[in-house]
């Protein structure tokens, strides 16, 4: 096989995503987003349509200059409304466009951008949120904001909140208000008030009001997971009315046609270690009726719901895969139970998923709600990227169990493609983030697998305990205890899959991001047995976690069940870095800059701590990414992390020629080009 038909970390710039679908109130159509680098630093990213009945190509639908979101249809399926920074430098506006085609309208110019955009029953207006300052609302900007008008950041920040920044962006006082626009006149009605409250996910009721969720009054709402479903006149006047509460991180509003809201429920005691419910409520009734009570199994992290035929459509992790599911009433029935998908849609008879296999990374699938999968409903929409495995060689992986500590785990092979039966390989572990996801035989990371095994390693992953889809027990099952079962479970699945006659036992690699990068930490500090390991964007100190993080600080409060004043030395035992003195396996050390979820403090300390321990260790930092880098970081970026990574475990491998990373210029071998700096020593 020729070397250039093998897939390589530079080929994520051919690789295109797919992802938010919606479905035509008819059933008939369904619009998504179409995602591919455009360059180093960006994407295209622009709405496509496609018939539901799989009869025509998918066709784009919006022009190729920006950044499309949230394409919604209107309540007719004459218009179709998407959000796009088209213009506007990064702050995305509400456009409109007839859904036989032509030029999009803008229709806002609102300083905070728009988001969250939902029709009025009766078409003629939309409501959406954006997020502001006190002294924008307070000048009219958030309604029309001068086109000169350039948002600046604070000079001190100062901060009175117990979360204050999330993901790679600090909030700088501002608050998400719920916003109302007329499309025969352009006005903005700013529907909700306030400075201390956020206002999240609008839904109508009727043609006259307006529901979304709030948090609950507290001491501290930062510090609550409890939030209010309010219902409010949508034209900006009169008193809110409080519908329900519930408890959970993110609780989108779905309507039914007969009034009924559907929302997530996750218990708040611990709340970082439980199942999420799917609540439906009745406001004509007061009744709650929780959908999933007796299905075992989480909603999906997408809070992916949507409501058709008087029947609410809904996704969970299960067992290695993400199913699609339906409820009426309490009765809960499969539609799809294989592949992995990640968002849903749901009208005119017609469910919509983009869903990835073993066989081939994310594309759009339509079924026909009263059937299932097994009747041979579920069509294909879309092909995004058959041209390009039509021209390189890559491998399916095998599904594979094993047991550890009396426990069945499920996991993934792959080989390099067209290896020779007589061949061996090392064998790279790969652990997933979370610590309370799942991963499945496909998914995001099909581009990594594939490049690793490319390059001439047998990848292994799995599901061990803490992950999702397995049961509320197995889920909880790490419970003050991340490290030790976490590694017994991967461990066992490593060892199982060394004794394949095509890997090498005597050259295992290690990697993970987030969680995965703590198990990373965790791993090399107390086993020898990995001849080189890349810990990417992980929690090494739980305490400086806990202090730093943005709200995943209530996951040491719920997995660990401990706050670092009262109980230090147990976080302090189940953190890396206080291993750090036994670490003996080549570390390479990533993290990103603007990364708020784990904060890139926790990166340095664990290379601090390696370094100053003698360990063959590198610190990578990327400038201007998130806690996202490795899923939607700048391209440029996505590419060199694969490559690094590949060439850290090359440097160790008995298998592959190549010096040591430390060895050669910082560049060296990367898309990148050769070092232009001239100075290879310290740290990157």
């Amino acid at each position: 096989m020729d070397s250039d038909d093998l897939v390589r970390a530079s080929d994520y710039h051919e690789l295109v995503q797919v992802a938010d679908p919606a479905v035509s109130p008819d059933g008939n159509r369904v619009a998504f987003l179409r995602k591919v680098p455009d360059d180093d630093e960006s994407y295209e990213t622009t709405v496509y349509t496609v018939p539901a009945d799989g009869s025509a190509e998918p066709r784009r639908f919006t022009a190729s200059e920006g950044v499309d979101a949230e394409p919604r249809w209107s309540p007719a399926g004459d218009r179709l409304a998407f959000c796009s920074d088209r213009g506007t430098e990064g702050t995305p506006q509400l456009r409109v466009v007839p859904a036989d085609g032509g030029e999009s309208e803008r229709v806002t110019d609102v300083a905070g951008g728009v988001s969250n955009i939902a029709w009025s029953p009766d078409g003629t207006r939309i409501a959406f949120t954006q997020t502001t300052r006190r002294a924008e609302r307070e000048d009219g900007y958030d309604l029309d904001a001068p086109e000169e008008y350039e948002r600046e950041p604070p000079d001190p920040r100062v901060e009175d909140r117990t979360v204050y920044r999330a993901f790679q962006s600090y909030f700088d006082g501002g608050r998400s208000h719920v916003y109302v626009v007329d499309l025969n006149d352009g006005e903005v009605t700013r529907v909700t008030g306030g400075d201390n409250r956020d206002y999240q996910f609008p839904a109508w009721a009727d043609d006259d009001h307006l529901y979304y969720a709030v948090k609950a009054p507290a001491d501290d709402p930062d510090h609550s997971i409890e939030f209010d479903i309010e219902r409010v006149p949508a034209d900006g006047t009169g008193e809110s009315e409080h519908v329900v509460t519930t408890t959970d991180y993110g609780p989108q509003v779905a309507v039914a046609d007969d009034g009924r809201l559907a929302y997530p429920r996750t218990p708040p005691e611990r709340a970082s270690m439980q199942q999420t419910d799917l609540c439906v409520f009745d406001p004509a009734t007061d009744e709650e009726t929780v959908v999933t009570a007796d299905l075992d199994r989480s909603l999906h992290r997408s809070r992916a719901y949507a409501w058709d035929g008087g029947a609410v459509h809904f996704l969970t992790p299960d067992s290695g895969q993400v199913t699609v599911r339906r409820a009426t009433g309490e009765d809960v029935e499969t539609l799809v139970a294989d592949g992995a998908a990640t968002d849903l849609d749901a009208a005119g008879g017609t469910v919509a998923v983009p869903r990835s296999t073993a066989e081939h990374p994310a594309d759009v699938f339509a079924l026909a709600a009263d059937s299932a999968e097994a009747d041979g409903a579920l069509t294909r929409l879309s092909a995004v990227n058959d041209d390009y495995l039509a021209s390189h060689a890559y491998g399916v992986p095998e599904a594979i169990t094993f047991e550890s500590d009396g426990h069945e785990i499920d996991g993934w092979v792959l080989t390099p493609p067209d290896a020779d039966d007589d061949e061996q390989f090392p064998l790279v572990v790969e652990v997933h983030g979370g610590p309370h996801v799942t991963w499945t035989a496909g998914g995001g990371m099909w581009h990594e697998f594939q490049t690793v095994a490319a390059r001439g390693y047998v990848v292994f992953w799995s599901n061990p305990r803490g992950s999702l889809g397995y049961g509320e027990a197995f889920a909880q099952a790490i419970a003050e205890d991340w490290g030790d079962v976490t590694m017994t479970d991967v461990l066992a699945g490593a060892d199982a899959v060394a004794e394949r006659d095509d890997v090498d036992e005597t050259q295992q690699f290690l990697t993970g991001g987030s969680f995965g990068g703590f198990m990373t930490g965790w791993m090399v500090g107390h086993t020898d047995r990995f001849a080189g390991a890349v810990a990417q964007r992980g929690v090494y100190d739980l305490a400086s976690f806990y202090g730093s993080t943005d709200s995943a600080y209530k996951l040491v409060e719920g997995d660990f069940d401990a706050l670092p004043w009262e109980e230090p030395e147990s976080l302090a035992a189940q953190s890396p870095v206080t291993y750090a003195d036994e670490v003996e396996t080549p570390t390479l050390v990533m993290h990103a800059e603007n990364d708020y979820r784990v904060p890139v403090c926790n990166g340095e300390m664990f290379y601090r701590y390696l370094r100053r321990n003698g360990v063959d260790t590198r610190l990578v930092r990327y400038p201007r990414e998130g806690h996202e880098l490795s899923r939607s970081g700048e391209p440029g970026h996505v590419v060199d992390r694969i490559e690094r990574i590949v060439r850290w475990f090359d440097g160790y491998s008995a298998h592959h020629d190549a010096p040591r990373a430390l060895d050669r210029e910082r560049n060296d071998g990367l898309s990148a080009g050769d070092d232009k700096d001239g100075d290879d020593e310290g740290d990157e």
